[in-house]
């Protein structure tokens, strides 16, 4: 058990550092099973605690957010305005969200089983690191978060659809995608992590009802849950920090 609990601790370390940090927490995931070749952490089942305790982590930290996107969003629906015009941040966040929605319900399966190999994911790495590259070459600084509109929703919503790929990165993908439409690397950041709320949560839930075992050690997915929520208040943090001072280029170098 000593050996399993540092093994849980590790995966734990990993799903949190990568699932915020725009260098792709699956593609990690699958790797670090390569060499730590555990029949009980090698489990998808597993894995859903792992994005459990990230997605509480979120809530938490971006809990005042989200109540002023609610109370917001409820207001504007209450005087009817055109959301297609509007820029409210909650409808904003809604419309990116239906891509990557839709793909995932009907292909994250498909995505997650074909790609699973580590040279699938050294692929998917490299590929990503381009677009890392194109939003740091591209952007200006311009837009900050209540700046974004439908257009850009929609954009950041298509290419959120390619992290369903093992190893390109939801957040990346996300943050790359911004600055690439001239969003501030940090609020591009923080955007990315409060569309990390509705599409984690997605997923959550249907792994939950896809690979939940009866027979599965619940003291096991109940610590992959704690650390994992521990690790992911850390990584968030670190990141936004990090971001409002520095490129994403170490990112780059790491990815490759």
């Amino acid at each position: 058990m000593p050996l399993l609990s540092i093994k849980i601790i590790i995966f734990s370390f990993v799903q949190a550092l990568t699932e915020f940090l725009p260098v792709s927490s699956s593609g990690h995931l699958i790797i670090l099973h390569q060499f730590i070749d555990d029949n009980i952490l090698n489990n998808l089942t597993f894995d859903v605690a792992l994005h459990g305790g990230s997605l509480l982590a979120l809530i938490i930290i971006f809990f005042k957010d989200i109540k002023n996107i609610i109370i917001n969003s409820f207001d504007s629906l209450l005087k009817r305005k055109n959301l297609i015009k509007s820029k409210d941040l909650g409808f904003v966040i809604f419309f990116t969200i239906i891509p990557a929605g839709i793909a995932g319900y009907f292909f994250s399966d498909y995505f997650e089983y074909i790609f699973r190999e580590p040279i699938m994911v050294a692929f998917a790495l490299i590929f990503g690191s381009v677009f890392l590259i194109l939003g740091e070459k591209i952007c200006k600084n311009k837009k900050q978060i209540y700046d974004i509109g439908f257009r850009d929703a929609i954009f950041i919503g298509m290419m959120q659809c390619l992290a369903l790929v093992p190893g390109v990165s939801r957040s990346g993908i996300t943050i790359s995608s911004g600055m690439i439409l001239n969003i501030s690397r940090k609020d591009a950041a923080r955007f990315s992590f409060l569309l990390a709320i509705p599409i984690i949560f997605g997923a959550f839930i249907k792994k939950i009802f896809d690979n939940l075992e009866s027979n599965y050690d619940f003291m096991i997915l109940i610590m992959g849950f704690v650390f994992s929520f521990i690790f992911s208040v850390i990584a968030i943090k670190f990141l936004l920090k990090l971001l409002s001072k520095f490129s994403l280029y170490p990112f780059v170098i790491y990815r490759i």
